[in-house]
């Protein structure tokens, strides 16, 4: 089963924990909202005495009132400011507030979550669907509540006035009812069709762009083209008919009240016949109708975005609700400062199995391995692609966790400390180097909130890659674009052997750090890596033996098992695999 098989049905209600501190706030704003509502009836009373003023002629009487109106007006249009600023301040609280927690959340998630989602379709959820609930919290406190509050004072007005009148208005109110949920659950299903075509979309986006060179390369720019037409024109279709069902919606709803007001006049007129209504108390009935019209189009507007809405809540904390498959051990203790002995102990490991039919896991990729690397060891892991090389190092900063056996540092078992004090003391260097947009100082000290200048310079002399950053435009200030793509692969991957020294590891993981580079790059990293490796523990990853030949210890890999052990010259000498490894590269 994927990540997203764990999708659970969302609502509103998993957004009060960040609802909740915003609650002064929010009363401020309803304390405004209910000032506006007290002065609705009596705009529709005072519309009443205006109508009857005016058919008396009485202008004096006509300026006063006129001059309390407008007093009411101003005085419930600075409530309005009040009510709109407040909800939208506490609004966008809970939208960053969401927005953090969801971000901290996905980065505590592992690396086998990563490497089965779609980053354009996260990166959506983090922006437009979280944006989306914002939206509708503010319009909830800011337009849904206030509306409603008009609508209980405003008829409780008008049956005041005259309640057979206000009971006939009813007789269209539970269709308009039925109308509208059944409206808004059609909404919510084209809704979350629409966001799930828009995500497709965005993932489909960053993966082009972030592989431009390989489009490139194979001339498949109309292949792509292709592609994103086809999915384009699918989010098409899929935004067109939401909005199709509200073009539907309007029409409908908005027939219902002109047949509303076309029979309150009809009954209007039957009640000022019978001597039950006056004529101006008419007018002001009228007036409040007319201030019932706004908030049923708001509340019916507000309800497709509500529903709109829920379908981002659903994908938000559908993120939220995925767990973590390493997770720090309540009590957890700080890693003490390494001398760098590693045991893998009868490890056994299998990837989760991304097919939901079937086992859990797939099929093995370390099988009963053990391992014992000696503080100041230089061990190399070799074998063919798939011999579980880099699956045997990733399990020591605990990307993952074993399905069996026990991996220890000094003795430590690795499930016994905190997640950050052990990676802080294991350096990797790998083969795609990753350097995100900043300076060059900042990326060699990454992760780092602080850090002297001077720290960064030492680490990059040893890591030679001092000389080509003093030669750039800005020297350790110069800028890095996206993925470092001004960079070439040698720079890129001294400045990964830069990071590694800044850290100060007591392990080290080389995982293929030579394997892209041409022969003047490579023999700038390969020096720069003899001078890191100096009294550390060191696992090296490589295909290509010549950057292996001086390993304290070779090991030998092949489906998941350690099959040959030993130096260079020992396994030469076997004339086993690995010397037929190193005949086949150096024949």
């Amino acid at each position: 089963m994927g990540y997203y098989g764990l999708k659970q049905r969302s609502n509103y209600w998993q957004l009060l924990p960040y609802i909740r501190p915003q609650w002064q706030t929010i009363t401020q704003a309803l304390a405004c909202t209910l000032g506006v509502t007290v002065f609705w009836p009596i705009q529709a009373a005072l519309a009443g005495q205006l109508a009857k003023f005016l058919g008396q002629g009485n202008m004096v009487a006509l300026v006063q009132l006129s001059g309390v109106l407008a007093l009411v007006f101003l005085v419930q249009k600075i409530l309005m400011y009040g009510q709109d600023a407040l909800m939208a301040k506490a609004a966008f609280t809970i939208t960053l507030d969401l927005r953090k927690r969801v971000y901290a959340h996905l980065q505590r998630l592992n690396l086998s979550y990563f490497e089965t989602a779609k980053t354009g379709d996260l990166t959506y959820r983090l922006t437009e669907d979280i944006d989306r609930i914002g939206e509708v919290v503010n319009k909830v406190f800011h337009d849904f509540i206030p509306c409603v509050l008009q609508l209980i004072v405003v008829l409780g007005y008008m049956i005041y006035l005259n309640w057979q009148l206000t009971l006939a208005t009813f007789i269209v109110a539970p269709l308009m009812g039925i109308l509208i949920g059944w409206f808004g659950e059609q909404m919510l299903k084209f809704s979350h069709r629409s966001q799930n075509r828009i995500s497709n979309l965005s993932s489909l986006l960053t993966e082009v762009f972030s592989g431009i060179r390989l489009v490139q390369a194979f001339a498949a720019e109309e292949y792509e083209i292709e592609r994103f037409s086809l999915e384009a024109e699918q989010n098409r279709k899929a935004k067109y008919a939401a909005e199709h069902l509200k073009a539907i919606q309007f029409p409908v709803v908005g027939f219902l009240y002109v047949m509303s007001v076309l029979l309150l006049f009809f009954l209007g007129g039957w009640q000022i016949a019978l001597g039950n209504l006056t004529a101006s108390e008419f007018v002001s009935y009228l007036a409040g109708v007319g201030l019932l019209i706004d908030p049923i189009n708001h509340m019916t507007t507000n309800y497709n975005d509500f529903k709109q809405g829920e379908a981002s809540v659903d994908r938000v904390f559908e993120l939220v609700a995925i767990k973590p498959t390493v997770v720090e051990k309540p009590g957890a203790t700080e890693l003490p400062p390494l001398t760098g002995k590693v045991e893998y102990r009868s490890v056994s490991f299998a990837y989760p199995n991304p097919s939901p039919q079937g086992s859990q896991w797939g099929a093995s990729v370390l099988k009963n391995l053990s391992l014992l690397a000696l503080p100041g060891e230089k061990i190399a892991l070799v074998g063919a692609s798939g011999a579980g090389k880099t699956t045997l190092v990733n399990l020591l900063p605990r990307f993952y966790d074993p399905q069996a056996g026990e991996i220890f540092i000094d003795g430590t078992n690795v499930r016994d400390v905190t997640l950050k004090s052990l990676r802080r003391q294991i350096g990797i260097v790998p083969q795609e180097v990753t350097l995100f947009s900043g300076t060059i100082a900042q990326n060699i000290a990454f992760g780092q909130r602080e850090f002297e200048l001077t720290d960064v310079q030492a680490a990059a002399e040893i890591a030679n890659a001092h000389q080509f950053i003093i030669e750039l435009s800005q020297g350790y200030y110069t800028w890095v674009g996206e993925r470092g793509v001004n960079l070439s692969g040698g720079q890129r991957q001294r400045i990964a052997i830069a990071r590694a020294v800044l850290l100060n590891p007591s392990i080290l993981i080389l995982d293929e750090a030579t394997s892209a580079l041409d022969s003047e790059s490579e023999a700038l990293v390969q020096e720069a890596l003899e001078r890191i490796m100096k009294n550390r523990t060191v696992f090296i990853i490589a295909h290509r033996l010549a950057t292996v030949r001086r390993a304290d210890r070779i090991l030998v890999m092949e489906q998941g098992q350690i099959v040959e052990s030993g130096t260079h010259a020992e396994l030469l000498e076997q004339g086993n695999r690995y010397a037929r490894f190193y005949a086949q590269q150096f024949s």
